[in-house]
């Protein structure tokens, strides 16, 4: 089963492709870029799921009437600024969408904020929508705390500074196989996969 991706970003290609391979379904996960590029989306729905809905119709307009496509809609939620950046992460330094000046931001942001104030979660959307108006909603999150400073080489976005609860290190320094085990995106995915399982036996 082929699943176009509404999304342009190649680290969330990679790592879907990941979480794919490692369900064990025959599913590939296709890049807009197959499909001539992501349509521009404004994300002003508000809510994740909402987002995750638009960029999902977006990307289903250019392509044939029996395709399906997965779009996804992810966030960090730190308690000390009552949720924020949320359903912005990906625009919290500007519209520019700058993953390493959001970093920036949020680690300045946080600068005085005691340790026991650094609770935040990950939160991710995933939405399936196919011919006929079908569509299908996945949930995962993932709660931690927030380090004071970035470490790590692997991962994007926040993973630097992002500490899952029961671990010491970051996402970005467990790496990708650990990562995908504990992360709201992985969580999501297993609840489509065996969704997807149920309809492809």
């Amino acid at each position: 089963m082929k699943l176009y991706l509404a999304s342009g970003n190649a680290h969330k290609v990679a790592e879907m492709n990941t979480l794919a391979q490692a369900s064990g379904l025959d599913v590939e996960i296709v890049s807009a870029k197959a499909a001539g590029g992501m349509p521009p989306v404004v994300e002003d729905a508000g809510t994740f799921i909402g987002n995750a809905r638009k960029k999902a119709l977006a990307l289903r307009s250019v392509l044939p009437a029996d395709a399906w496509v997965l779009a996804d809609d992810s966030g960090l939620c730190v308690d000390a600024l009552q949720g924020a950046p949320g359903v912005e992460s990906a625009y919290y330094a500007g519209p520019q969408g700058d993953g390493a000046a959001n970093l920036r931001k949020l680690v300045d942001v946080m600068r005085d904020v005691p340790p026991e104030r650094r609770g935040a979660h990950f939160v991710c959307v995933l939405l399936l929508a196919g011919p006929e108006g079908a569509e299908a909603v996945f949930e995962g999150r993932c709660d931690g705390v927030l380090g004071e400073t970035p470490r790590g080489g692997t991962g994007f976005g926040y993973d630097p500074l992002f500490v899952p609860a029961g671990h010491q290190r970051t996402f970005a320094e467990l790496g990708d196989e650990v990562k995908n085990e504990l992360s709201h995106r992985g969580r999501a995915w297993a609840s489509l996969a065996e969704w997807l399982r149920t309809r492809m036996n």
